[in-house]
């Protein structure tokens, strides 16, 4: 029970600093989803760094994987949001970001990820 009140508290900070993101980065004028695009790859570079370093030292305990990785960082990415923003893309006929928009999406996330794990490996 512990654990699930750990990644409550960490989503719901995780959930706010997106809103927050994307309140100030996406961009009205262009329609570019730049704060979820944000969110993302800093979500998936923390989420590297965290589980690498869990990983590396064993050192990170199973309620703080709980509270970062799974709460936090589940909480700040969101793929529903970027499922949305990609059909708005779609719907609107600008198939060119949608594509540039997805493909970057998920190779800077991956090299995010990682980047990450990389970072602590030292």
């Amino acid at each position: 029970m512990k654990q699930v009140l750990l990644v409550f508290v960490g989503g719901g900070f995780g959930s706010v600093l997106r809103f927050i993101i994307g309140k100030y980065l996406n961009s009205p004028a262009t329609g570019i989803p730049y704060g979820t695009f944000a969110a993302n790859v800093l979500g998936s570079l923390l989420i590297g760094i965290i589980l690498g370093f869990a990983a590396k030292n064993n050192s990170i305990s199973e309620n703080h994987i709980a509270l970062l990785a799974t709460g936090f960082c589940g909480g700040f990415t969101t793929f529903s949001t970027f499922a949305y923003e990609n059909h708005v893309f779609l719907k609107s006929g600008d198939f060119m970001s949608f594509a540039v928009y997805t493909i970057l999406s998920f190779v800077i996330g991956f090299l995010a990820v990682f980047a990450g794990i990389y970072l602590v490996k030292g």
